[in-house]
């Protein structure tokens, strides 16, 4: 029982782990053929804890491939598919409907994502984008960087969902460089709240390991997160369902 006069407050709850599981096809098509394969990937992040699987299908292909991504849907997994707002992905996505959508920005010269959409800059467009999703049945989430004008813009598309780019902060503590790796958590911080406070579901990711989830993970009003580089990495030593399950147990600890 309750003692009289105390409180009990209600546990919150857990934060949503999303697995991306790209540089499992990074590594396949370094070679070729079909090993490693993602579906399998997949499959093993979601007996770990996982809440949902992301997979980035580029223009050039680089990651995962057509087949990856029918394959992924052909097996009912709950996909996060991250595409950049062009013809050719939304009629992908409006075709194989994943579970949801994440517009990103894409760069043919880039190694990885490199920060967010400029949402401000592109409202027209972007609201074409996520009106044909949304109306699809596609939960759809817009990744920006952490400023107002941004989160702000999201609204003039229609989009109820963010993820906040965590990249600059994780660079930040990997270089040691205390300061700024504060004021790129606040940053955070603050665009989590305000966000949140105007109904836009928060979520966040890139560049998240061991060494910096737990502060991002204690942001309230963040609901996801999403990784997938440093998790497939570190399963080279420890196995892939390890690492997930260690990183949900940071994450929950955060919470």
């Amino acid at each position: 029982m309750t003692p009289t006069g105390s409180t009990c407050m209600p546990k919150a709850r857990p934060l949503r782990l999303g697995v991306n599981v790209d540089h499992v096809a990074t590594l396949r098509n370094a070679r070729g053929g079909l090993h490693p394969e993602p579906l399998r990937a997949a499959r093993i992040a979601m007996q770990a804890g996982a809440d949902g699987i992301t997979a980035h299908l580029r223009e050039d292909r680089r990651h995962i491939t057509d087949r990856d991504l029918t394959a992924l849907m052909s097996a009912g997994l709950p996909v996060n598919l991250e595409i950049a707002a062009t013809d050719e992905m939304l009629s992908i996505a409006l075709s194989c409907r994943p579970a949801s959508c994440c517009l990103v920005p894409e760069r043919r010269e880039e190694r990885t994502t490199e920060g967010g959409l400029d949402v401000a800059g592109n409202v027209d467009r972007l609201r074409s984008v996520v009106t044909a999703l949304t109306s699809a049945g596609i939960a759809t989430s817009l990744f920006i960087e952490p400023y107002s004008h941004q989160w702000n813009a999201v609204r003039a598309v229609g989009a109820h969902i963010v993820e906040l780019h965590t990249g600059a902060y994780c660079e930040a503590v990997q270089a040691g460089h205390s300061a700024d790796a504060s004021r790129h958590l606040q940053l955070l911080r603050d665009a989590a709240r305000d966000a949140s406070a105007a109904g836009i579901e928060v979520h966040a990711g890139h560049g998240l390991s061991f060494d910096n989830v737990s502060a991002v993970a204690a942001i309230p009003d963040i609901v996801e997160l999403q990784i997938g580089h440093f998790l497939i990495g570190e399963a080279i030593f420890i196995g892939l369902e390890n690492a997930i399950r260690r990183m949900r147990e940071l994450m929950d600890a955060a919470r």
